[in-house]
């Protein structure tokens, strides 16, 4: 659902072909959001199969033709039910990604410590990358702001596990 309404929000704003697609994704959205260029591309297909979207051919130079993507007023009606439904809707984190934690008390600090450190330099990096986007108009921001916050906590709490750890 939530890869349809961003696809379908950004071709709410402009015509865009799927490469237009990702780099808006890319560039504004920070890497909370991961959607494969080939899903994007399937996902496009698919819409327009279900009259969501429209597309034109453009061939552009010696570029390969690409299809421009339009919105529908049919996928203008689904873009707001999909956003109505997401907004009402909450999925707790997926903590699959964290089983290692669990686990922590089997490994010696010695060779535990140095593995959480370096995921605290990634998400200190990550962050500092969410932090690097700036601010986006209107309630894009939201978007951006909740992974700031939940990169901030993360952090927080990876460092609690660290403090913990050397104290064992």
């Amino acid at each position: 659902m939530e890869d349809k309404l961003l696809v379908l929000g950004l071709l709410m704003s402009s015509e865009m072909h799927g490469y237009q697609i990702n780099e808006m994704i890319e560039m504004h959205l920070g890497t909370g959001i991961q959607l494969k260029k080939s899903l994007i591309y399937k996902l496009l297909g698919k819409m327009a199969d279900d009259g969501w979207l429209t597309f034109t051919e453009e061939k552009a130079g010696k570029r390969p033709t690409r299809r421009v993507y339009a919105i529908t007023a049919r996928g203008k009606e689904a873009f707001q039910q999909l956003l109505l439904d997401s907004l009402a809707d909450y999925r707790p984190v997926d903590l699959l990604g964290h089983v290692a934690e669990g686990y922590l008390d089997m490994l010696p600090p010695e060779l535990s410590l140095p593995r959480l450190e370096q995921r605290r330099q990634k998400l200190v990096a990550l962050l500092q990358e969410t932090l690097d986007l700036g601010t986006h108009p209107g309630s894009q921001q939201f978007v951006i702001g909740h992974q700031i916050h939940h990169l901030k906590s993360e952090l927080t709490w990876l460092d609690g596990v660290i403090k913990t750890v050397k104290e064992s």
